[in-house]
């Protein structure tokens, strides 16, 4: 029997947690046990309590806290655990604390962003112990970022995040439109990411103000919430368009409401892989997107949705214009999005990649 230790710093749920309950639910069915570590009062661990799983509080107040680095060891040591899997920058870095204090568990990292390693003396520490067997990035793209600023780039390897399909098998519900007060006849455009900088929900709106133009019967929706929401509603209400732009605030009926949209669109910056796009080509919505970070892997320009340049606006614009008044084009792009789906993006087959990481390292490990 396998026993891995989950590490889960975040106190609220975003992707990253998401992935880490997929990874859970999957590695138990096929018999591993999984002890996980998350922050006291987060989010995972009421999710931890609700799913009856063996977890253990800690408090996760920083990247030196010394309480949970010797939490992390006593876990180890009183559960016989196997393997630390990593799941944040945080837990990153009070892992390999640990070892300083005589934990020997080895450690296995996610990686889950697309911005570059910093070359300060401590990062580069950290990413390059030897504790460290191997670094599971989530896009091809995450991978050659990190292999380019370690010592041993032998350990990277790229694993997709993969989503529960069963969960998106509702028809359209009519919620938004009911909600909102929008005519049945009129498009619906919409993200449902956080609304934080790296979104770049700025060129969104951008977006939006040009499609306008030609289609004045669409509105747009951002279903989240996020740091930047004030900022968000304030540029929305310069340009005029708070009739047509709706920030819903946080949504927790997703599977229900992104079957309404006509077309997904996401304009971020940077993106280590962006699994809300997973979530629109599961309920056969087109997505249009940015070259940013790992979403070229799952939207593929002309075969699973249509792609433009970074904050390149006008260019989106026509995409949505493209994916409107063509319906062969959208049914291409749906179902070849649905196929790509099933053979790379499922939460099954991200845990069985994963199972097989570990097998790996235990094996070298032991002998």
């Amino acid at each position: 029997m396998m026993k891995i230790l989950h590490l889960s710093s975040e106190a609220s749920w975003r992707g990253g947690e998401q992935q880490i309950a997929y990874l859970v639910e999957e590695l138990s069915k096929i018999g591993v046990e999984n002890t996980i570590a998350c922050r006291t009062d987060s989010a995972f661990a009421a999710y931890c309590l609700q799913k009856n799983w063996e977890h253990v509080d800690l408090p996760f107040k920083g990247s030196t806290d010394l309480r949970t680095t010797a939490g992390i060891k006593k876990i180890c040591k009183q559960e016989k655990v196997d393997l630390i899997h990593m799941h944040s920058a945080k837990s990153h870095s009070l892992a390999v604390l640990s070892h300083l204090l005589g934990n020997t568990t080895p450690l296995v990292l996610s990686r889950r962003v697309d911005f570059p390693i910093r070359n300060n003396f401590l990062t580069q520490w950290k990413y390059n112990h030897a504790a460290i067997k191997k670094i599971i990035c989530v896009s091809h793209t995450i991978e050659q970022i990190v292999r380019r600023n370690i010592r041993r780039p032998e350990r990277c390897l790229t694993i997709h995040s993969g989503i529960d399909l069963t969960r998106f098998q509702q028809p359209p519900s009519g919620y938004l439109r009911n909600r909102y007060h929008i005519p049945d006849e009129a498009l619906l455009i919409g993200n449902t990411s956080a609304i934080a900088a790296h979104k770049d929900y700025y060129t969104f709106v951008d977006t939006a103000e040009l499609f306008l133009k030609d289609y004045p019967a669409a509105y747009f929706l951002i279903i989240g919430e996020g740091p930047e929401s004030k900022a968000i509603q304030q540029y929305i209400a310069q340009k005029g368009l708070s009739q047509k732009i709706i920030l819903t605030g946080f949504l927790p009926n997703i599977p229900e409401i992104l079957p309404e949209l006509d077309i997904f669109l996401i304009t971020s910056q940077t993106e280590g892989l962006g699994t809300s796009v997973l979530d629109a080509f599961a309920c056969k919505v087109p997505v249009v997107a940015t070259r940013a970070g790992g979403i070229p892997e799952m939207v593929i320009h002309e075969r699973t949705g249509l792609l433009a340049g970074i904050k390149e606006a006008p260019m989106l614009a026509a995409h949505l214009k493209k994916i409107t008044e063509d319906p062969s084009l959208r049914s291409h792009l749906v179902d070849n999005a649905y196929q790509h789906l099933l053979d790379d993006f499922t939460k099954e087959n991200t845990a069985s990649q994963t199972f097989r990481v570990y097998q790996a390292v235990l094996q070298a490990v032991r002998t």
